[in-house]
């Protein structure tokens, strides 16, 4: 339930990557008064698309029985999805705020945030968790903290001058033109969470295969070394995306090509590092979260999947952040459909049930989806005419400008 929730994250995530574009290109163009009234919009459209997601948190329990999954593990799933609702709530605040502050390369305050907030989270887990031992529920509560906590630092820094060109108070605007960000949003959201869910279906998939509890948990083991791992390429791709809008947004396509080169060599280079790294350590590295030599064995068992994982994670985002930063998150969308579902999925479908591989059949499936992904990702980035693409970014911010000009009527909230 926990990979289900952040799951969900990931589509708020991915809606609030279209506030990414239009900040980023505004800003590259110097239509600085335009960002928050797009940050106000995204506020609006997370909150109304979190709410109609509430009800999966609520009901989770039932909906994973119904999936097939096994029913212990469906019923602490349920107790975690309602602790997770003010988690999701976190989301809006968070990502929005922070595509909203990468856009101005202001990152150093979303830094000093996020380690303060793991430095309570940490400390909160030890005392509620180890010494109190409130189990599931000290987990939880230390999580909801650990993401409310920078959501308020990020708030009082923008509201109180810490963006004075950027953000001129709360604005009637927020409320008229909403379809471009509605769109984007969409188009953003889909292509993230389409590639997002993929490895939400892995764990779904093994979870009806024999021996499930010990294979969920290597999974699960290697899923979260994947997830550390996918929190550099999410950088990258941010990265990525910062570069591009802001290059695109001031008519520079030599410097917005150059940025990608730079991304996507540096990302590859640690990549390949890490490939080493996970091939070389192996089992050892499940002692980390379990002391059962059985899950350690089946962990070490599928690190060459994880490790040919990461080294593919260190591209694709980061291609992703470029179509994120060019506005073209409907065509990648288009490709995870058919590189996921289309190819992957149906693989690993056939080596995991058919030719008995169990989860290493599933997740070869899985990796041979992303392999053609990327590679898509790539002939794409390589063939994009990216003085074309300063031209579509020259019509938004045009279409901005005369739509919205700056606010007279805005409310200031220094």
């Amino acid at each position: 339930m926990i990979s289900c929730s952040f799951l969900f994250g990931f589509v708020q995530l991915g809606m609030a990557s279209g506030l990414e574009t239009l900040c980023g290109q505004a800003y590259g163009a110097k239509q600085y008064h335009m960002l928050g009234i797009y940050l106000q919009r995204s506020w609006l459209v997370l909150v109304i698309t979190t709410t109609l997601l509430t009800p999966v948190f609520i009901f989770a329990s039932p909906i994973l029985k119904a999936l097939g999954q096994d029913e212990s593990i469906a019923e602490v799933a349920g107790i975690i999805g309602l602790w997770f609702i003010p988690v999701i709530y976190s989301f809006i605040i968070s990502f929005s705020c922070q595509m909203f502050l990468q856009a101005q390369s202001k990152n150093m305050v979303i830094t000093y945030l996020a380690a303060l907030s793991l430095s309570i989270h940490v400390f909160l887990s030890w005392l509620l968790t180890v010494k109190f031992k409130f189990g599931i529920t000290g987990a939880m509560v230390s999580t909801s903290l650990a993401y409310w906590i920078p959501n308020v630092g990020q708030i009082i820094f923008v509201l109180s001058g810490g963006c004075p060109e950027t953000w001129k108070g709360f604005s009637s605007l927020a409320f008229k033109d909403l379809w471009p960000i509605i769109k984007l949003s969409f188009s953003s959201g889909a292509m993230l969470c389409l590639e997002l869910w993929y490895n939400t279906i892995l764990v779904l998939l093994t979870g009806n295969l024999k021996n499930a509890e010990v294979a969920i948990d290597a999974l699960s083991i290697c899923l979260n070394i994947n997830g550390w791992e996918m929190m550099i390429s999410l950088g990258f791709l941010a990265a990525a995306s910062v570069r591009v809008s802001n290059e695109l947004g001031s008519g520079n396509f030599k410097a917005a090509k150059f940025s990608i080169v730079v991304t996507v060599l540096t990302s590859l280079a640690i990549g390949l590092v890490l490939f080493v790294f996970f091939l070389f350590f192996r089992g050892r590295l499940a002692y980390i979260f379990t002391k059962n030599q059985d899950v350690a064995s089946e962990v070490a068992y599928l690190s060459p999947l994880l490790a040919f994982s990461i080294l593919l994670n260190s591209v694709q985002p980061v291609l992703s952040g470029v179509a994120i930063g060019a506005g073209n998150q409907s065509s990648v969308a288009y490709v995870n459909i058919g590189s996921y579902y289309i190819i992957g999925i149906p693989i690993g479908v056939v080596l995991g049930y058919v030719i008995k591989l169990q989860v290493v059949g599933v997740w070869i499936g899985m990796i041979f989806g992303t392999f053609v992904q990327t590679i898509i990702l790539v002939i794409l980035t390589l063939r994009t005419d990216w003085e074309n693409q300063v031209s579509a970014a020259r019509r938004r911010v045009n279409r901005w400008f005369v739509e919205a000009e700056p606010d007279t009527n805005s409310r200031s909230t220094a």
